[in-house]
């Protein structure tokens, strides 16, 4: 019979199911800012076609209405996706500065702060102690980001990244609605429109659960049901506009 200390147990190694490469958190936010910008296309520039073809059947009016509400919403969701993060790496920066700040100036203060964050997680007295002085000997900013606010000082959010993506997946996804009424016949293309339009919604539900580990049923529903009731509003609308216009 082997010893505890012969026995070969499995590496202390990272989970294949768990990131924690430095940029993983960059990485997803900029899918974030993607799922997020794809399904604002969708839906907003679906309703706003369906709004137009409950009005009047003419191609070229809901062309140019499709159109301008793909490039408008682009640069909105860009613009603010950018502002937004450019907000947050400013306010990372600031807590960086200021820690920097604090360690130089009262660096006893802030092991005995480490120290006394490590013991509310679990540690006694002692063991956290010892944790915050090594730490602190390796890299005390480093060590303070991480506890005591949760940054990364190599993996800061970016804003070009984030607002880069939403601009493309918002394109992409409004795509979808304005082809699918221009391409079909007035006779179908309401209908071909809402199921292409359903699908499309479907599937950025299931990215957004899997991106945040959700489950994928209630984030389908929301994302399918919201665009539906949206298309639905905006066709009711325009075809009342249409009736007194006429």
């Amino acid at each position: 019979m082997s010893s505890p200390s012969t026995q070969n147990f499995p590496p202390m190694g990272e989970h294949a199911h768990e990131p924690h490469s430095p940029s993983v958190s960059g990485r997803l936010n900029s899918l974030r800012a993607g799922v997020l910008g794809a399904n604002d296309g969708i839906v907003s520039v679906a309703g706003l076609v369906m709004g137009v073809a409950g009005a009047t059947t003419d191609r070229q009016t809901i062309f140019v209405a499709g159109l301008a509400g793909l490039v408008a919403g682009a640069l909105s969701m860009g613009t603010g996706e950018y502002v937004s993060v450019s907000t947050q790496r400013d306010t990372e920066r600031a807590l960086i500065e200021k820690e920097t700040r604090e360690l130089a100036e009262q660096p006893e203060d802030e092991l005995a702060e480490l120290a006394e964050l490590y013991r509310q997680r679990g540690l006694s007295g002692e063991l956290a102690h010892q944790v915050a002085v090594e730490l602190t000997e390796k890299d005390a900013l480093r060590a303070h980001l991480d506890i005591e606010l949760g940054i990364d000082p190599d993996d800061l959010t970016n804003p070009w990244h984030a607002a880069l993506a939403s601009m493309i997946a918002f394109t992409l996804g409004a795509l979808l609605p304005v082809l699918t009424v221009l391409l079909f016949p007035p006779g179908v293309r309401v209908v071909v429109t809402v199921a292409a339009v359903a699908v499309a919604l479907a599937c950025t539900g299931l990215a957004s659960s899997h991106i945040g580990g959700a489950q994928p049923r209630p984030a389908v529903m929301r994302n399918v049901l919201g665009g539906l009731l949206a298309m639905a509003v905006t066709y009711a609308i325009g075809s009342l506009a249409g009736a007194g216009l006429s």
